[in-house]
C-alpha cells in the first residue's frame, strides 16, 4: 500500500513545488529591490504576488485576480515591466490548468493580452512599441496554449480514472449477482436431492410398517435405509443452510427458485453422456477414471457433474472446436480430484456463445460449499486447465452429530 503524505490537505510533493516557486519569485523581487524602478514598494508588490501564489492550485482563480490587480497597480505607477512579473504568467498557467471552468481561462488570457500592450508601452528604449507588444503576446499565448494541453490531459486521465473506478464498480456488482444465482442455483439443486431422499425415507417407513410383522429382517434392512438416508438428507440440509445464510436479500427468491419440480439431479452416472455431447460439438475428449469411486453424497456428486460440466464448456468456448481435452476423475480414500485440460489448440467457434465471466466463479462457489480448492489458469505448453479437489466425509452419522 502506498502512502502520499500530505499537508493542508494537499499532497506534500505539490505543497513543496510550490513553496519554490513562491519563493523564487520574491527573491527575484527583494534583489532587485534597491536597482529596479520602484524600489522596495516594487519588492512588496512582488511578495504580495508570491504569497498569492501559494495558492495557485486550489484557488487558480482567485490567485489570478490578485495577481492581475498587483500587476495594475504597476502599470498605473509606470515601474515597466519587471522580472517578477512571471508571476503574471505563473497565474495565468494555473487558473488555466487548475480552473473549474475554462472560461475563466479565456478571460484571463484577455487580461493578459491587454497587459502586453500596455507593458510593451511602458518598455523603455523602445522604438516600435508594437513589435514588443508582439512578443510579449507570441510569450503569453505559448504559456496559455501550453496549460490548456496540460489541463486536457489531466481531465483526460481523471475520466478514465472515473471510468475504472466505475466499471470496478460494475465489475464487483456483477460477481455479487453472480454468485447470488449460483447460490440460487445451488440451493434448487440441493433442493431436490434433499427432496429425493424423504421420498426414500417415506416410501421405506411405509414397508417397514408393514413387514414389521410379517419379515423383522426385511423391516430393520428399511429403518436402516431410513436411517442412512436421512442422515445424508439432513447433511444436504445443512449445506443447504449454509448456502442460504450467505444469499442476503436474495435468500427469498433462491427458496422460491429452490421449489422448482422441472429440475432432476444430475448424477455422475451421466457423465459418459455429457462427454459424448461434447464431443459431437467438436471436442476431442479422452477420459480417464482412477481409483475406485466410492458412495458420494448426492450434492457432492452433483457438484463433480457441474465442475466437469463447465469446464468443458469453458473449453469448447475459448480453444475452440477440434480442441483436444482430457478429463480426468480421481478417486481417493480422502477426495475426489477433477482434472480438465485442453491444448487450446481448436478452431475458433463461428457464431461462438455469448459469455457472461462468470463460469469459474461458479465454479468456486459450488466446491466452495463442500470445503473443496479449485485451481485453474493456463498450462505452459499452451491450453487452459481446472483442477479441482472435493473433500470426502468421512462419516456421515459423526459429521451430522458435529454438525
Amino acid at each position: 500500500m502506498t502512502v502520499t503524505r500530505t499537508m493542508f490537505g494537499r499532497p506534500l510533493p505539490g505543497v513543496a513545488f510550490d513553496v519554490a516557486v513562491s519563493a523564487v519569485v520574491a527573491l527575484i523581487g527583494l534583489a532587485g529591490a534597491v536597482n529596479l524602478p520602484g524600489g522596495w514598494a516594487g519588492a512588496l508588490v512582488c511578495v504580495g504576488m508570491a504569497v498569492a501564489l501559494l495558492f495557485r492550485r486550489g484557488h487558480p482563480g482567485a490567485v489570478t485576480v490578485v495577481v492581475a490587480a498587483l500587476g495594475l497597480v504597476q502599470v498605473i505607477a509606470q515601474w515597466g515591466p519587471l522580472p517578477f512579473d512571471i508571476a503574471i504568467l505563473i497565474a495565468l498557467y494555473s487558473v488555466v490548468k487548475y480552473g473549474e471552468r475554462l472560461r475563466d481561462g479565456v478571460l484571463a488570457g484577455a487580461v493578459a493580452a491587454v497587459g502586453a500592450v500596455l507593458a510593451a508601452v511602458q518598455t523603455p528604449g523602445v522604438l516600435i512599441w508594437w513589435v514588443t507588444a508582439l512578443w510579449y503576446a507570441l510569450v503569453t499565448g505559448a504559456v496559455w496554449l501550453v496549460a490548456l494541453n496540460v489541463r486536457t490531459h489531466r481531465l483526460y486521465v481523471l475520466s478514465l480514472e472515473e471510468r475504472a473506478t466505475t466499471l470496478e464498480r460494475e465489475r464487483e456488482a456483477e460477481s455479487r449477482a453472480a454468485v447470488a444465482e449460483e447460490r440460487t442455483r445451488i440451493a434448487r439443486e440441493l433442493h431436490d436431492v434433499v427432496a429425493h431422499s424423504m421420498a426414500v425415507m417415506i416410501v421405506q417407513a411405509d414397508g417397514a410398517r408393514f413387514m414389521l410383522d410379517r419379515d423383522p429382517a426385511q423391516a430393520r434392512t428399511a429403518v436402516k435405509v431410513v436411517a442412512d438416508t436421512g442422515r445424508a438428507a439432513l447433511e444436504e440440509m445443512r449445506r443447504l443452510v449454509g448456502v442460504l445464510r450467505d444469499a442476503g436479500p436474495s435468500g427469498g427468491d433462491a427458496l422460491a427458485v429452490a421449489a422448482d419440480p422441472e429440475h432432476r439431479r444430475l448424477v455422475l452416472a451421466e457423465l459418459p453422456d455429457l462427454l459424448a455431447r461434447f464431443g459431437d460439438a467438436g471436442l476431442y475428449i479422452r477420459s480417464t477414471v482412477t481409483g475406485e469411486p466410492p458412495a458420494l453424497p448426492p450434492g457432492l456428486e452433483l457438484t463433480v457433474y457441474r465442475v466437469v460440466q463447465e469446464a468443458l464448456t469453458n473449453a469448447l468456448k475459448h480453444a475452440g472446436v477440434d480442441a483436444a481435452v482430457e478429463v480426468t476423475l480421481a478417486y481417493t480414500t480422502e477426495a475426489v480430484e477433477v482434472r480438465v485440460r485442453d491444448d487450446g489448440r481448436g478452431r475458433p467457434l463461428v457464431s461462438p456463445a455469448p459469455s457472461g465471466g462468470h463460469g469459474l466463479l461458479g465454479m468456486r462457489e459450488r466446491v466452495t460449499v463442500y470445503d473443496g480448492s479449485l485451481t485453474a489458469g493456463p498450462r505452459p505448453a499452451g491450453g487452459w486447465q481446472v483442477q479441482v479437489r472435493l473433500p470426502l466425509p468421512s462419516d456421515p452419522a459423526t459429521e451430522v452429530i458435529a454438525a
